[in-house]
């Protein structure tokens, strides 16, 4: 049995798909503080079986012994973690409190229980302002923003533990680049509260008429067409990585960190033009000046997963937003609240 912490999540969600085409049970803890009930009812019909979920959260060290113990838990994959950059600046001990200190009590948790295995979900934000791309995983660890320090401290206190009982602890650090797009069946995705903080969702509601326009910050870098660039991996792909580094600690303890990137950079313009022609809509823009803190580049070398977890990404730009639009649309008339 595999517990997965924020399973009800965006990327949770579509890792718990992944596991079950693996063959793997799975438990899903969620307090639902960012995501919704709705998920695990669709989620449910894109496995076939009811999904089983508790609603609680990782701080409670005593719910999450009992349910390793009592659900002869083998292994986590964690990502139960608030994940605004802005939120983090605004709230960060907030962000210390929830990331940093819960994933702490999960893992006081774990080792109550004696399960020793964890997939840990962390970013590329650890990388900070990179000097060059695309970022190997020996690149400096300099994140600028509470959210990512708050990926870096935990990345540590797990290092931190392989190092104190290596024949117990087995994990992985997973750096995410841009996940985007959605399940192919289009009943899960991304689908934010609020003001979406990732560009693909704020994209689609552009597309859908629930926003007037997309603001461009900044058309003067120094790239191909002046937009940022940045590394969009499939939501899916990215899911079975997490399947791909959980076998690999099956088979070998200690710690490894990886990046889980597509490898390849894709503008902000260009991502615009794919999703109009997967959309079949115009996208209005708007160019604004930079934001304090955007870099001009940003994507992943992700030759380490593909040599130590045997994992690469296989679906493109094209597949991203094909997915995203079909689930957002999807999303939008299910969903009352939505229309």
């Amino acid at each position: 049995m595999i517990l997965v912490t924020g399973g009800a999540g965006y990327i949770g969600s579509h890792t718990c798909v992944a596991l079950a085409q693996a063959g793997r049970d799975f438990l899903i803890l969620d307090n639902f503080s960012n995501s919704k009930r709705s998920v695990l009812e669709r989620l449910s019909k894109i496995v076939d079986f009811e999904v089983r979920c508790v609603e609680g959260d990782v701080s409670d060290v005593g719910l999450v012994t009992r349910l390793l113990e009592e659900q002869k838990v083998s292994a986590v994959i964690h990502f139960a973690a608030l994940k605004a950059v802005g939120e983090s600046v605004e709230q960060p001990l907030r962000y210390y409190r929830n990331n940093v200190a819960g994933s702490i009590t999960l893992s006081e948790a774990m080792r109550l229980a004696g399960v020793g295995t964890i997939v840990f979900s962390s970013s590329a934000t650890v990388y900070g302002d990179p000097a060059s791309v695309p970022i190997t995983e020996d690149f400096p660890l300099c994140p600028t923003n509470p959210y990512g320090r708050t990926k870096l401290f935990t990345e540590q206190t797990l290092a931190d533990l392989v190092t104190s009982e290596p024949d117990f602890w087995r994990v992985a650090r997973l750096r995410y680049f841009n996940p985007a797009g959605a399940h192919e069946s289009g009943l899960i995705g991304e689908d934010p509260q609020g003001v979406p903080n990732n560009l693909v969702p704020f994209v689609a509601q552009v597309a859908s008429g629930q926003r007037p326009f997309l603001s461009v910050w900044g058309n003067d870098y120094p790239t191909r067409d002046g937009t940022g660039v940045r590394d969009y991996i499939h939501v899916m792909d990215l899911a079975e990585g997490h399947v791909a580094a959980l076998e690999h600690l099956e088979r070998c303890p200690g710690l490894v960190t990886s990046n889980l990137g597509a490898g390849r950079g894709v503008s902000v313009l260009e991502l615009v033009g794919e999703f109009e022609r997967a959309s079949g809509r115009k996208i209005p823009l708007q160019i604004g000046p930079r934001r304090a803190g955007d870099v001009a580049e940003c994507w992943a070398d992700p030759r380490h997963a593909e040599q130590v977890l045997g994992w690469r990404a296989g679906r493109g730009l094209s597949q991203i937003c094909k997915d995203a639009w079909l689930s957002a649309t999807k999303i939008r008339i299910d969903d009352p609240d939505k229309g």
